[in-house]
């Protein structure tokens, strides 16, 4: 009888010996699944959202044919001022609205709304209704048409 104890209880073990094995044999692989899978709860966590580009500050032309004369432009906001600049001199060539997009986009165009209150008494200012910007790799441009020529001014932050 002692042996038939003996042989229930050293299966016993050994049931429990098997089932402890297979348990932390399960949670051994389970973790060692890889959590960075694109599509996985873990990654997804932990991948941060792109964010809306932010134009606000300032902005220079980079391709003016002279060091001592080019374009600036300050963003606010939801509205940009574009300036001609010279030695000893700063004349307002633009000021309106901005739309850059609400989703994280990298290139986008917007139409800007001529704010006329500040353009119309300004004699270098531009006299059309709207203007169109675009932002591309960092990079705002527009055209520009002064006497008869028109350019695509680029400018960067300043």
């Amino acid at each position: 009888m002692l042996s038939d104890m003996h042989s229930t209880i050293t299966k016993r073990v050994a049931a429990l010996t098997l089932l402890t094995a297979v348990a932390f044999g399960s949670a051994a692989c389970s973790s060692s699944t890889n959590t960075n899978e694109p599509g996985t709860p873990a990654a997804q966590a932990t991948t941060e959202a792109p964010k809306p580009v932010d134009l606000t500050g300032e902005w220079k032309q980079t391709n003016s044919n002279s060091p001592d004369s080019f374009q600036t432009a300050t963003i606010t906001g939801d509205t940009i001022e574009v300036y001609w600049v010279a030695t000893d001199t700063k004349s307002l060539y633009w000021a309106g609205t901005v739309g850059a997009p609400a989703d994280a986009s990298q290139s986008f165009t917007w139409d800007s709304a001529n704010d006329t209150s500040k353009t119309e008494s300004a004699i270098m200012a531009s006299g059309d209704a709207t203007k169109t910007f675009t932002y591309e790799n960092g990079e705002l441009s527009y055209e520009v048409t002064a006497l008869g020529t028109t350019m695509t001014v680029r400018l960067e932050r300043a």
